[in-house]
């Protein structure tokens, strides 16, 4: 059974989504604390918590925001956006982060990366591959990289990286389906990966849909804040077999 996580994005103490991670597109939903105990509440486990303002400043900001959640809620937190250095991921971890997400730094120092998968563990670390028009994206997708998927992923997979977070950004909060052959095909070329799906999640049924296609794991957002997903009828659906 695939793992519902949903996600809150952050700019300004905030709960954000853009489209296509475009700031200029920006929509406010309130206090993350607040959605974050909706969630738990819910039946689910997991957040994934994105910090966008981090990710644009290249260093991690909302800080506190993680801290309040994993402080006043049960759930496992896995924190991205902006973490750089070594300073950044400890405050994450020390603040209460179970899991980091890295992208950035995994393209422009791969070395550091391959530090800290070292360090840390492949349990604890998530590789992020933010992905436009075949190419992997950098900076809060302010920025395309020279690096194709694959070449991207290969290195750090041969290393023992585990989790991967594959984010279509042409499809991040579109509504239109998320990108089900492009992570059929990674999970072929990377059978050990724990392929976390993102972007264009708009109902349950694309859901049961990355569930049909053996994907382990799929983070959703914005169909949440615009009323697209019936969250009583998902948790009915899917939680009772998650963990």
């Amino acid at each position: 059974m695939i793992q519902l996580i949903p996600a809150i994005d952050i700019i300004q103490g905030q709960c954000v989504r853009l489209c296509k991670g475009d700031y200029d597109t920006k929509r406010v939903y309130g206090s993350p604390l607040d959605m974050a105990l909706q969630f738990q509440d819910l039946g689910f486990s997991r957040l994934h918590l994105v910090d966008l303002d981090g990710a644009k400043a290249s260093h991690v900001v909302n800080i506190s925001v993680l801290e309040e959640i994993t402080q006043k809620t049960r759930l496992e937190v896995d924190f991205g956006g902006g973490v750089k250095t070594d300073d950044d991921l400890r405050k994450a971890f020390d603040s209460g982060a179970s899991l980091v997400t890295v992208g950035s730094i995994a393209v422009t120092k791969p070395e550091l990366y391959l530090e800290w998968l070292s360090q840390y563990g492949p349990q604890r670390l998530i590789l992020g591959a933010d992905v436009r028009n075949g190419q992997v994206s950098i900076n809060g997708w302010l920025e395309d990289s020279s690096l194709g998927l694959n070449d991207f992923l290969t290195p750090f997979m041969q290393a023992g990286n585990l989790n991967v977070l594959c984010t279509d950004i042409s499809r991040d909060g579109m509504l239109q389906g998320p990108s089900t052959p492009l992570y059929r095909q990674l999970m072929a070329d990377f059978p050990q990966c724990h392929l976390i799906a993102s972007g264009g999640v708009s109902s349950i049924e694309d859901i049961s849909t990355l569930d049909q296609a053996g994907i382990p794991a799929v983070v959703f957002g914005k169909a949440i804040y615009e009323g697209r997903i019936d969250m009583k009828l998902l948790a009915d659906k899917f939680l009772t077999s998650n963990p």
